[in-house]
């Protein structure tokens, strides 16, 4: 039966029933063991399985990136935290260069079953250094697959099949969201990859996003929905694989598209969502797809200008009402 936890407890959950279930799962990071997690998603962790298994490590994630893959290489199924993934930049090599590539370039002989998890994108007055949405930036490399959940019961279903897929699976969470509570059941289950979910269904407008943004392109429909205008909202889940066919029987049906993407607008998720819905659905749409995205600025630390770059519920508004001509 579902009961209401928090986002962080359904990551927790996650992990340790894959834990308990397979012994090859293990956790490893900057202070995921004696202190509980920086945010305190492995609280308790070590208590019930031991420092073998929730191995905190030195502020090296070249080092225990690495460590990882190699773990993965010899039949490990490791949990990598990165305390943010701003910091996985640092891990660069070893997360694009070696783990997406080692079953292409081993000719089959080295899978690599690893997890990457951790937060991901502005709005915690973290500064610019410490803001990365990284999804645009690592979605360009073939062999990994990237993975934003948007509420409790989607982290827990979502990160329990990366855990489990043979290849490796960047999960990245937002630490705006790990005190949202919500529904989720306690048996273990499973959500797929590459199966948007209609968030809210509409007729007059789609609105795609993923991660943290679609809570913002639920309150914008609702405001819409005060004006007459009735918007189709898509989770899409994740970006690595693309659920293009929903997307784009969604736009079929309100011939019109806005595509919401926390990172930055040059060379975007959006911009290539933008790209694909024009080339299958250009005798559909009764206009260009729109893009709100955060504004192409480092993220400032000033809370008020932090919120002003990010994409928000009055600027995915803006777009609706622009792209179906009730500007």
């Amino acid at each position: 039966m579902p009961r209401e936890i928090e986002f962080r407890e359904a990551l927790r959950e996650a992990m340790s029933q894959c834990m308990r279930d397979d012994p090859r799962v293990f956790l490893m990071g900057e202070e995921v063991a004696e202190y509980n997690g920086a945010y305190k998603v492995s609280k308790g962790m070590l208590d019930e399985f031991g420092p073998r298994r929730v191995i905190d490590t030195p502020i090296s994630e070249n080092g225990f990136a690495g460590l990882g893959i190699g773990a993965a290489m010899m039949g490990l199924r490791p949990i990598i935290e990165f305390m943010s993934w701003s910091f996985s930049l640092v891990a660069a090599d070893q997360i694009l260069n070696n783990a997406p590539k080692m079953l292409y370039m081993s000719g089959g002989q080295f899978g690599c079953p690893i997890v990457f998890r951790g937060n991901n994108g502005a709005g915690g007055q973290l500064g610019s250094t410490h803001s990365w949405c990284v999804e645009s930036l690592y979605a360009n490399v073939p062999g990994v697959k990237i993975v934003l959940p948007t509420t409790p019961y989607e982290a827990k279903g979502l990160l329990r099949t990366a855990i489990l897929d043979p290849d490796p699976v960047f999960f990245l969470e937002s630490e705006r969201m790990l005190g949202m509570k919500g529904d989720v059941p306690e048996e273990p289950y499973e959500v797929p990859f590459g199966k948007a979910r209609i968030v809210r269904e509409g007729t007059d407008c789609t609105i795609v996003s993923f991660g943290r943004p679609v809570h913002f392109c639920i309150e914008a429909a609702e405001t819409l929905e005060k004006d007459g205008i009735d918007c189709e909202v898509l989770d899409g889940r994740s970006v690595r694989p693309l659920d293009i066919d929903a997307i784009v029987k969604s736009v079929r049906k309100t011939n019109y598209c806005v595509v919401v993407d926390q990172a930055w607008p040059f060379a975007s998720i959006s911009s290539e969502i933008a790209s694909q819905v024009h080339k299958r659905c250009f005798d559909d749409l009764d206009n260009h797809v729109h893009r709100v995205n955060a504004d192409d600025v480092p993220a400032p630390y000033a809370y008020n200008l932090e919120q002003e770059m990010l994409p928000n519920a009055r600027k995915i508004v803006e777009a609706v009402r622009s792209a179906t001509y009730q500007a």
